[in-house]
């Protein structure tokens, strides 16, 4: 059986997917990666196939709303789908969820399936509650809505991103939807590390004004000044999304001294072990993968207490909840720290407990393919759907 599963980023697939594709061949599953960027002489390309992919490049832009391109997307995975015949196919991330999921309804896809793993800028409003008013948040609302429609299961990270789609309508009152943990981590590849002696705060993100990126900054510049001996690192790099920050404010970050930048990481376990807290006050999330591997890391938490963030911590336990867009608060917050040197060592080790009860990527995964019915009770093949549709109509 053929499982296509349709993303808009190429070099996500192997970091967040990766341990879903590889339980999808344990069940004895044909994967197929359908994403921009897997031309033939791409690297993510040649790991993939390595690995006992098919893949597929597409025409997919993941940020902008030009009808026509949207629609020659559309188009081409429909082409795609027509041609590969998959029994599964599951989009995640905005334009793969809208497209990924139409076009496998007019290919007649047996078995669709929508991962909702953030909301991003269309519903990023103040306090992270999907207020932004425009056209970009009405067509995305409508897409969603039509997309979703034709999906068997919806699945989602958080609660909140769930209650919200269905006080909009964006979901029927019938559909099926699941929350789950989201995307699970790995324990054994993100395994407890020492921690640093002095106080080290971390934020790895893509550096967007909702990640929280202004905060942070202004909150270690706050704390720097009354305790120099602090350090705070920012992991990440500036993209193009409208809400990006520009290259002339991170300049103008870094000339005042109080921030180590140590721009993009293909690995990101080095600059966990380095710190002793990790920080992330972003507006809303899905289920913030950077936060995962932390906690399974065995560090301390402070984010805020938005959609998907909130799910991670349990505040004054494995570490702080925050407002949204609150400098003070978050500046509070990393003061205990300072404050108490055994705080983070305490707060980490709950960090590590929650990862390996909650967000065991195994546990995640398996909840995923049984609502799936993978290696469950789907047992028959896309011809004999195709048979059923005839002896039905």
């Amino acid at each position: 059986m053929k499982f296509l599963l349709v993303a808009s980023y190429a070099e996500s697939i192997t970091q967040f997917r990766g341990p879903f594709i590889q339980a999808l061949i344990a069940k004895g599953m044909e994967v197929h990666i359908a994403a921009p960027g897997l031309s033939r002489n791409s690297t993510t390309r040649h790991e993939l196939e390595s690995r006992g992919l098919a893949t597929h490049d597409i025409a997919l832009r993941r940020t902008g709303m030009n009808p026509l391109r949207d629609l020659f997307t559309l188009w081409v995975l429909w082409r795609l789908m027509m041609r590969l015949q998959p029994d599964f196919v599951m989009g995640y991330t905005i334009k793969p969820v809208i497209y990924g999921t139409l076009a496998a309804w007019l290919a007649r896809v047996p078995h669709r399936y929508a991962l909702i793993t953030g909301l991003g800028y269309a519903f990023a409003g103040k306090n992270g509650e999907g207020s932004r008013p425009g056209l970009c948040r009405r067509v995305a609302q409508a897409l969603y809505t039509t997309a979703l429609g034709h999906a068997h299961k919806t699945f989602f990270q958080n609660p909140d991103d769930e209650q919200l789609f269905r006080s909009l309508g964006i979901l029927h009152p019938s559909a099926k939807t699941v929350v789950i943990n989201g995307s699970g981590i790995n324990l054994k590849q993100f395994a407890p590390a020492p921690l640093p002696q002095s106080p080290h705060f971390l934020l790895v993100a893509r550096l967007l004004r909702n990640k929280g990126v202004r905060e942070y900054c202004e909150a270690a510049m706050r704390i720097h000044r009354q305790h120099p001996h602090t350090r705070f690192t920012l992991v990440g790099w500036l993209d193009d999304n409208p809400d990006s920050v520009s290259q002339q404010e991170l300049e103008g970050w870094l000339a005042q001294g109080h921030l180590d930048f140590l721009g993009r990481l293909d690995d990101v376990r080095p600059a966990i072990a380095a710190c002793n807290v990790y920080v992330l006050p972003s507006y809303r999330e899905g289920t913030p993968r950077t936060v995962l591997e932390a906690m399974s890391m065995g560090r301390a938490v402070i984010t805020t207490d938005a959609p998907g963030c909130r799910e991670t911590v349990i505040n004054g336990h494995n570490g702080y909840l925050i407002p949204v867009q609150c400098v003070d608060s978050l500046t509070a917050a990393m003061q205990h720290f300072v404050d108490d040197p055994g705080l983070a060592r305490r707060m980490g080790a709950y960090s590590r407990r929650i990862a390996e009860h909650k967000y065991d990527v195994g546990k995640v995964n398996a909840v995923m393919l049984r609502e799936m019915g993978i290696g469950f009770h789907h047992t028959h093949s896309h011809s004999a759907y195709k048979r059923h549709l005839a002896t039905v109509r």
